[in-house]
């Protein structure tokens, strides 16, 4: 620590893609896009799930949830983007720049956990039908959220409570496009050891054990699966399941490589691209994969066109 300025710094300077630096408007139209749809594609599930009554079951009310907690995990991070792109304005203050971080996440492991919520519900439906309604009756559902939401708030309080005793000083530039943990906590002019080594266990923690269990879930499922006689149901279920794992397994992925692998320079070089795939590619993905493909969705969709339509003509 010594030769350092111990003077608190009251903001920081968020580098983004400014080594991009001609590539900014179109990173700025490319990212605007993006953050439309996936603020489109999750409204419109949202709305649709709350008001038709035929999507009113445990799998309905998951995906509601996944769709509200990405409208807000995408709010958290891509318009900050975008307006640092019009103004090359770079500067955040440093609380700020805390409460970001505390919301991204707050948000990305309540995903986890509500991923891993939908993948045990999908078990329950597929491997246990009988049990079904019994299993997952609302009162489980709600406590499954609930815990949910629950979980991931108390771990980040743990960790904000921790990132608060931490002085800031002189070194003040993050090279990444958000307040991301590891390029902020490298600033800081105390001692970091602890609080990294606290990141790691709870990241873990609420990482790879439930990494482990939607993993699992789905091996049973699609065992599940191949046991189906009808050969054109079996190649529909394997393709749902199979785009489920996928967006499982690039989610979770880049999250452990970032997160948890020892932080060597390749990924360090790599982190920016990664963080791309779970802040900004996932909330778009997850509608489409999880929500717009399916056949009850498509039927909600267009009756509610359907009363629209009537309503302008009634008018």
């Amino acid at each position: 620590m010594e030769g350092r300025n111990e003077t608190n710094i009251a903001e920081f300077i968020l580098l983004g893609f400014g080594d991009l630096q001609e590539l900014h408007i179109f990173l700025f139209v490319l990212f605007l896009m993006i953050y439309v749809m996936t603020m489109v594609g999750n409204l419109i599930i949202i709305v649709v799930v709350v008001t038709d009554q035929s999507l009113h079951t445990p799998m309905y009310f998951f995906l509601g949830n996944l769709s509200c907690l990405e409208t807000c995990y995408s709010s958290t991070i891509i318009p900050r983007m975008l307006a640092s792109f019009i103004t090359e304005n770079q500067h955040v203050s440093v609380n700020g720049c805390i409460m970001q971080l505390w919301g991204f996440g707050f948000l990305i492991a309540a995903e986890c956990c509500l991923l891993t919520v939908m993948s045990y519900d999908r078990y329950v439906a597929i491997c246990r039908p009988l049990h079904y309604s019994l299993l997952m009756n609302f009162k489980v559902c709600l406590q499954l959220v609930a815990g949910s939401w629950s979980c991931s708030f108390v771990i980040n309080m743990i960790l904000l409570i921790f990132i608060l005793r931490l002085t800031f000083c002189s070194h003040s530039v993050i090279d990444h496009f958000f307040c991301d943990f590891i390029p902020m906590v490298n600033t800081a002019c105390s001692d970091t050891h602890q609080i990294k080594v606290l990141s790691l266990a709870l990241t873990s923690i609420i990482t790879l054990p439930l990494f482990c269990i939607t993993i699992a879930s789905y091996g049973y499922i699609i065992s599940a699966i191949l046991g189906i006689p009808s050969t054109t149901g079996r190649q529909k279920a394997f393709s749902t399941c199979s785009s489920h794992l996928i967006v499982v397994a690039i989610f979770y992925g880049t999250l452990i490589t970032v997160y948890i692998l020892p932080e060597t320079n390749e990924v360090r070089e790599l982190n920016k691209v990664f963080s791309v795939f779970y802040t900004i590619l996932t909330p778009l993905i997850n509608p489409l994969i999880y929500s717009l493909r399916n056949k009850e969705v498509k039927e909600a969709l267009r009756r509610a066109a359907n009363k629209c339509a009537l309503n302008m003509i009634v008018y």
